[in-house]
């Protein structure tokens, strides 16, 4: 092997080690580690790896298009506050934030975008691939380290605002980065990412709808970017075989369509969601480890016999409608668990349904169980 291909190895793998072992120190210190470490290594990379120029065209272009779909994404972001409310982020122009938040976060990402350049620009599969994952820790760490995640609702947040995303943008990133350099990526994070630690307000809009968006808006800008430049180049220089382009768009679209699809059903923020089941009350058709599928309540007519999710006290309860009164104007659901042998205390009103349950997906529900039983 190369002595230069040694260099180049050693770097990748050195880069991803100690990045993944910063995961495990403390959350408050974790981004200001990373962001030295990552700007040594970036240093370490531009003086001692070879880099090829950038020479397409349309790098100009690009970068505007990334800027402006950028600044679109922010102004949609605050329009949205219009319907969902302002909230107060604890962010802003605070000496505190900027040295422990700002300035570590942009200089990551500037870092980051730097070694991806230098690793991508080598033709080699194995230095992409180790910049991809070098680079997806990394936003990883923007969002929290190991020691941050103290609970499953933040372990959620980092796997659905951050990871999923992640590794979709970081395929986009990658696919930008050795066709048009940096800057683009750098003027849309500016406006996806780092601007948001700036301004001491946001939107309400939860986090379920963030992370649906930040699922599809990579794959849009990918095939957006792609039809407009790539599709004509290809062609004219005869590259790549057409069962070969199919089949990775294919393999792309199907691991998106799992990560969107997963993502809309455990946010339970549209027609249908899913609800583990971790408990034995409904055990017989519905047991513990199974997976329901929920189609959200609008006032559909509910039967005696039917399976619906309710929350009371803050929880939320699958059982089964076994008796329907109407009392003083109102519709009272009396509801039971299966395995269960006395009925519900209380009842249940229509304002308390939020879904009913037709399908179910058996036992590959343990998985979540055990992750929360890891938090208790």
């Amino acid at each position: 092997m190369p002595i230069d291909k040694k260099k180049l190895y050693v770097f990748c793998f050195s880069v991803l080690a100690i990045l993944l072992s910063i995961l495990f120190a403390p959350n408050g210190s974790g981004k200001i580690i990373a962001a030295i470490f990552l700007l040594s290594m970036a240093a370490v990379a531009h003086f001692l790896i070879k880099k090829r120029a950038i020479l397409s065209m349309h790098s100009r272009v690009v970068f505007g298009l990334m800027g402006v779909i950028g600044l679109l994404y922010l102004m949609l972001y605050y329009i949205s506050a219009l319907r969902f409310g302002f909230t107060k982020t604890g962010y802003g122009l605070i000496p505190d934030i900027i040295f422990r938040l700002t300035l570590p976060i942009a200089i990551i990402i500037v870092s980051t975008e730097i070694i991806r350049f230098i690793l991508c620009s080598q033709a080699d599969k194995i230095a992409s691939t180790a910049s991809f994952f070098i680079c997806l820790v990394a936003d990883v760490l923007i969002c929290s380290t190991f020691r941050g995640i103290t609970n499953y609702a933040t372990f959620m947040d980092v796997v659905g605002l951050t990871l999923f995303p992640g590794i979709l943008y970081n395929a986009l990133y990658n696919y930008l980065s050795v066709r048009y350099g940096i800057f683009p990526i750098l003027i849309y994070r500016a406006f996806n990412v780092w601007i948001f630690y700036l301004i001491p307000y946001g939107s309400g809009i939860s986090n379920s709808l963030i992370s649906f968006i930040n699922l599809i808006l990579p794959i849009v800008i990918f095939f957006f970017i792609d039809s407009l430049f790539e599709k004509r180049r290809k062609y004219a220089l005869g590259q790549t075989s057409r069962i070969a382009k199919i089949t990775s768009k294919v393999i792309t679209a199907v691991a998106a369509v799992i990560m969107v699809g997963t993502v809309m059903l455990i946010s339970n923020q549209f027609k249908y969601g899913a609800l583990v089941i971790a408990t034995e009350s409904m055990t017989g058709e519905i047991n513990k480890g199974d997976i329901v599928i929920t189609e959200s309540y609008d006032k559909q007519s509910i039967p005696r016999g039917q399976v619906i999710v309710f929350e009371k006290n803050g929880s939320m309860l699958v059982h089964r409608v076994v008796d329907i009164q109407f009392i003083n104007g109102t519709k009272r659901y009396y509801t039971k668990g299966d395995a269960n042998e006395d009925m519900d205390a209380g009842f249940v009103t229509d304002s308390e349904i939020v879904g009913l349950v037709n399908h179910k997906i058996p036992v590959i529900g343990y998985p979540t169980i055990w992750l929360r039983s890891l938090f208790k």
